[in-house]
């Protein structure tokens, strides 16, 4: 069964079906999450809170639509209001430190653990915006079009953001690993 038809039956009562889609999905939501938030516990969190919104708003599915595309559309939005509710609280910068303890492959060489680091340091670096673009397309692995939709944007606009992304990720690295 397709995710679509997965997702009717669930948006018609059969709750059972949800659990087939959090298995299909749960892991991309976090990997997604995680990336964003640059924290484990707290993208398990958010990652758990998307799954109960799916249950919750699953008569929001409009029919035909495609699901991957609306379950990452809660995931943004659940990420969006916990960053809302406590940036009052947090200030508002990432902290680099933790970025540089995001999960280590321990038979990587020094030199591609390093090169990971200056990575999600340079990920850190850039605008919120820029930075969801890069994990939903390049470590998500969505199409633009897919992008596009979540944003209520053009595919074109997608491309000119990530392409600026890029950019701005590129300047940050090479300084970074100049330090």
């Amino acid at each position: 069964m397709t995710d679509e038809m997965i997702m009717e039956a669930v948006k018609n009562g059969d709750l059972q079906q949800a659990s087939l889609l959090f298995d299909r999905y749960h892991k991309r939501i976090y990997n997604f999450l995680a990336r964003m938030t640059v924290s484990k516990v707290l993208a398990e969190d958010l990652t758990q809170n998307v799954f109960l919104r799916m249950i919750k708003y699953r008569t929001s599915y409009r029919e035909g639509s495609k699901f991957q595309s609306w379950i990452y559309q809660i995931a943004r939005n659940v990420f969006s209001d916990h960053y809302q509710m406590h940036k009052n609280r947090v200030a508002g910068f990432v902290d680099v430190e933790k970025v540089g303890e995001r999960i280590a492959d321990e038979e990587e060489s020094v030199a591609q653990d390093e090169r990971e680091k200056i990575l999600h340091r340079s990920l850190a670096l850039l605008t919120e915006e820029q930075r969801e673009l890069l994990v939903l397309t390049r470590f998500q692995h969505l199409k633009y079009e897919e992008v596009a939709e979540m944003m209520n944007t053009t595919v074109a606009n997608v491309k000119v953001k990530i392409h600026r992304a890029i950019q701005k990720l590129r300047e940050h690295y090479f300084q970074l690993e100049q330090i």
